[in-house]
């Protein structure tokens, strides 16, 4: 508890207005109107499931038994995310480091949440549940992408869905490309060779991830 009224002292004397309750919460915000309140759905609608068939890049937030979290995207061609039924949904694991950080994750919490996002589209999907990790089932023959059928995969029990509101999307700009600056950070073999990989020159870091890394994708890799 000192430790705590360290923290919140230090943070008044440098000027912060600390929320720390429901109330001080509410008094700021507002409560939501009756619709948002009441949106979120435990079973998928036919329009879910149009959604989840469009959208070829989710992210996955995990958290461990003390509460450190981890979010995950995921990615494949659209409709990657098998339905099992209304209530269930598979999310297939594709070749990657192998540090497996939300899935050490699942295995020690199963509550997992997941927002599915569709290029070009501002609004989101999102889906909360409890997860489990499954190892081979007769689904996944239905995995399968370019001749890749995963070592796992993460069936999801819906406990939450809803879709969530475009704001934020719109605030970034995020599918304009003409506010898009790729080029004002350093490329992904700079950042290699300065933090991860320091020992390797710039030229083979940027051979690795030049045209042909794609080529792996699909394929597991020593290091990616």
């Amino acid at each position: 508890m000192a430790a705590v009224t360290e923290i919140e002292q230090a943070l008044s004397e440098q000027g912060y207005a600390e929320i720390t309750s429901v109330d001080d919460l509410d008094a700021r915000m507002g409560r939501p109107s009756a619709r948002a309140a009441t949106k979120v759905r435990r079973t998928l609608h036919e329009l879910d499931r149009q959604w989840l068939n469009a959208s070829p890049f989710l992210l996955m937030a995990t958290s461990d038994a003390e509460g450190n979290l981890d979010v995950s995207p995921k990615g494949d061609p659209g409709g990657f995310v098998h339905v099992l039924d209304d209530t269930r949904i598979v999310v297939p694991d594709r070749p990657g480091n192998r540090r497996a950080d939300g899935f050490h994750n699942i295995l020690a919490n199963p509550k997992v949440g997941l927002l599915f996002l569709v290029p070009g589209r501002a609004d989101t999907l999102r889906i909360n549940g409890r997860a489990r990790l499954v190892a081979d089932a007769p689904f996944f023959d239905d995995l399968v992408v370019q001749g890749h059928r995963p070592d796992l995969a993460v069936v999801v029990d819906i406990d939450e869905v809803f879709y969530h509101c475009a704001k934020a999307f719109m605030r970034a700009l995020l599918w304009q490309p003409d506010s898009w600056q790729p080029g004002a950070l350093p490329s992904r073999a700079e950042i290699s060779r300065t933090i991860e990989r320091p020992t390797q020159s710039l030229a083979e870091l940027e051979r690795y991830y030049g045209p042909s890394y794609a080529d792996g994708l699909y394929r597991p890799a020593a290091n990616t």
